[in-house]
């Protein structure tokens, strides 16, 4: 079965656009032109990634994004005709996976795409009877194979891109990672300058994290150097 993707953009020439490439891609394709209806679908129908426009009329792609993340970690791709450092820092923050700035090269959105499916479908891989994929710190267990957190049992609804970020530094605890390592190693793409993607997801993380450890901070800051997690 196809991949099914949500196109949310009230400029019907740009989600035009995106459909025809989507298609020739192979996936199958929805649309809305606002908020309401955007949600709708996404309750009644299984949709692998939303594809989101910040300025529409009416409901914008911030609160539609925050109105996912409720129920959902579908992988989100937010579109703005904003280029702002604080744009997209709100966009991340608020649960998009990626952010792209129109105009875009559509054959860069196709890429995108792929990856946020890639990861997403990665973390629906069913678990495998050895237990060498689970790593124990304190109250939180992380599994691998079920892309899952868990504080006393208790489950810590992440993204792929915050669980692997998470994976990442605890399978390598009192190591050090740059935010341009962390960027390469999980986008699997080259790092940019002036390129927040990383800082926000670690501050996502951290918040999400530490709610449910009464406060415990596992994610460390090494000013000037990068991020851990302490052994």
């Amino acid at each position: 079965m196809s991949k099914q993707i949500l196109i949310v953009d009230d400029d019907e020439k740009i989600a035009k656009l995106i459909e025809i490439y989507l298609l020739n891609e192979g996936y199958s394709v929805f649309k809305a032109d606002n908020g309401l209806d955007a949600l709708d679908i996404v309750e009644r129908d299984p949709i692998d990634l939303v594809i989101l426009d910040i300025m529409m009329p009416g409901m914008d792609g911030i609160t539609v994004c925050m109105k996912i993340r409720e129920t959902r970690t579908t992988p989100i791709l937010m579109l703005s005709a904003k280029d702002g450092d604080m744009d997209k820092i709100t966009g991340l923050m608020t649960g998009a996976d990626d952010y792209m700035v129109k105009p875009f090269n559509p054959l860069e959105l196709i890429a995108r795409v792929k990856s946020l499916l890639r990861r997403s479908s990665y973390s629906m891989q069913p678990a495998q009877p050895s237990q060498d994929h689970i790593i124990n710190l304190g109250s939180l267990q992380i599994d691998k194979e079920t892309h899952t957190a868990t504080v006393d049992g208790r489950a810590v609804k992440l993204t792929p891109i915050e669980f692997n970020i998470l994976f990442l530094l605890a399978s390598h605890p009192g190591r050090v990672f740059g935010s341009e390592e962390i960027f390469e190693l999980i986008w699997k793409d080259k790092y940019f300058e002036s390129n927040n993607s990383v800082t926000v997801h670690i501050s996502r993380l951290r918040d999400k994290l530490e709610k449910e450890m009464d406060g415990e901070k596992l994610i460390r800051t090494v000013w000037g150097v990068g991020y851990k997690i302490e052994s």
